[in-house]
């Protein structure tokens, strides 16, 4: 009887002296060259920290929580663990390493089964030969047969095809995790700014009743003053105009609210109408302490995510190119059978019923007629193009950090600005009310006033709010915020659950099994 031992020792050597035979064909991938960028323009051309910028390295984790704002750190951390797309990210992560544990199978025999059957025939007596026999001799032309085996075929990776496809599977598991970090990063942005859009509006909304307040008592001034028959109608009408002007901007400002309390609802992965308990019915826009360390350009190649994911891609099509070239040469395979056969099945196990095969083959698709080559070069011309993405990738991240970088600065610079208009526009509709009560200026005044007051007050509200946006569009930028699933599983518990109560996940749902992702 063949030992299995020895027999399936003498296989898996020679695969693995085969497997390290030669290195895998196709290129070994190196990260791309990328433009170089030395130092952000916008936060050079100024005194250092005079527009809340320093060129201090510092680490960009959870941003959001410079704003000292407890709402939106709660916000931020709902979003983290509801919200939808996340958990869509997530679960391509938990696919790709499933993936790539099949492409390590393709390392070991590819195909293999343990069997057992049994069967009875009968020969049919007329056949010549049996006919002979039969005149002679009292032949049993019914017999029976049982199998137990195990067969096994291997094809050797002589040439890197199941090597690069690990390679591949690695880079794509690395490409998923950063597309998962990427859109964590886009989340934390969004949440913050539709969050700020929200306290923009509420101030927006507190804004326009505190003039309504305003108008209405100078409405009631001036119909006193018409009644007494101290000024003319026409003073009624103006501060009637003003005020129902004012008052026509509530329904807009309503409805903006409203959407934007929808959209953050979905952000968090809630019906729209949930948020009111806790956002409130007021609120002021979040603003940030402190200097925005930028640190240099260069750091975005290790921050920003979607570079990690721009290169991980072009990896992964690097061992593509490993895969297709493969095709080009022969194929080795080992293949081998071994187990029991007997016509008895009281003699299945004994020594006598041993049988094997082992043998050893080679195939090569010589009759292609080019299409393996055309498939490498295909492979290789989507190699090229994912370099050009990863390049451009790179530049489109130094430009949205240094449009950020100007965008903030310059809002903090209107906010000042706003500010003393508005601080102007109260003194002048303070003075303009006194002069028309005292009788030394008419009533177009008061309007004028007014209105530059609201105008004035509503700029400054939109104005720190985009002061904030814009150093939240800064921090997403920058490539923070992704470093807070660090530790944690890609999906939620009760998701977790629900898959490994479907599906044997093995230890595939927990964070970095064996060491496999990539980061």
């Amino acid at each position: 009887m063949p030992q299995p031992k020895a027999f399936f020792r003498s296989l898996i050597l020679a695969g693995t002296a085969a497997l390290t035979a030669c290195a895998p064909v196709g290129p070994n991938f190196t990260r791309p060259n990328s433009p170089v960028f030395d130092n952000w323009l916008a936060a050079n051309s100024h005194a250092p920290g005079g527009d809340g910028l320093t060129a201090r390295s510092a680490p960009v984790i959870d941003w959001w929580r410079t704003f000292h704002d407890p709402t939106l750190d709660n916000l931020v951390a709902k979003a983290y663990a509801q919200n939808l797309d996340l958990q869509i990210a997530g679960a391509r992560v938990l696919q790709a390493r499933a993936q790539l544990g099949i492409a390590f199978g393709g390392l070991f025999p590819q195909s293999q089964s343990v069997g057992a059957r049994t069967s009875r025939r009968r020969i049919s007596e007329n056949i010549g030969p049996i006919e002979d026999i039969r005149r002679v001799t009292d032949l049993n032309v019914t017999y029976g047969t049982t199998d137990i085996g195990f067969d096994a075929t291997w094809e050797l990776d002589v040439w890197g095809r199941a090597r690069r496809g690990v390679e591949a599977g690695r880079a794509n598991l690395a490409t998923q995790v950063a597309n998962y970090d990427d859109a964590l990063v886009t989340l934390t942005g969004d949440v913050a700014a539709v969050y700020i859009n929200i306290r923009a509006l509420q101030e927006t909304v507190a804004l326009a009743r505190r003039n309504i307040t305003l108008q209405q008592e100078s409405l009631d001034l001036t119909q006193l003053r018409f009644n007494n028959g101290v000024t003319t109608e026409l003073d009624v009408e103006e501060a009637t105009t003003l005020l129902s002007n004012t008052k026509a901007l509530l329904p807009g400002l309503q409805s903006e609210l409203e959407q934007s309390k929808n959209a953050l609802a979905v952000l968090l992965g809630q019906v729209p109408n949930s948020l009111d308990g806790t956002l409130g019915n007021s609120g002021r826009i979040p603003a940030a302490s402190g200097s925005v360390a930028v640190g240099v350009p260069a750091e975005l190649l290790r921050r920003r995510p979607d570079i990690r994911a721009a290169e991980f891609e072009a990896a992964t099509q690097s061992a593509e190119v490993g895969i297709a070239l493969s095709d080009l040469y022969p194929q080795f395979i080992l293949s081998g059978t071994i187990g029991l056969q007997a016509s008895a099945g009281n003699t299945l196990f004994e020594a006598a019923s041993g049988t094997g095969l082992a043998s050893a083959g080679v195939v090569w698709n010589v009759l292609n007629y080019g299409r393996i080559q055309d498939n490498v070069r295909a492979q290789d011309a989507a190699f090229q193009a994912l370099v050009a993405n990863y390049q451009n990738t790179v530049l489109n991240a130094y430009a949205e950090a240094e449009n950020a970088t100007v965008a903030y600065t310059n809002s903090r610079r209107t906010a000042a600005l706003y500010r003393d208009s508005v601080t102007a526009s109260k003194r002048a509709a303070d003075i303009a009310l006194t002069q028309y009560t005292d009788g030394a200026a008419d009533y177009s005044r008061v309007v004028d006033a007014q209105e530059n007051l609201l105008g004035a007050e509503a700029n400054l509200v939109q104005a720190r709010a985009e002061v904030s946006n814009n150093l939240v569009a800064l921090y997403k930028a920058l490539g923070g915020g992704w470093q807070i699933r660090a530790g944690q599983p890609f999906l939620p518990d009760q998701v977790l659950a629900e898959m490994a109560y479907r599906t044997d996940w093995g230890d595939l749902l927990v964070e970095d099994p064996t060491g496999m992702s990539l980061n």
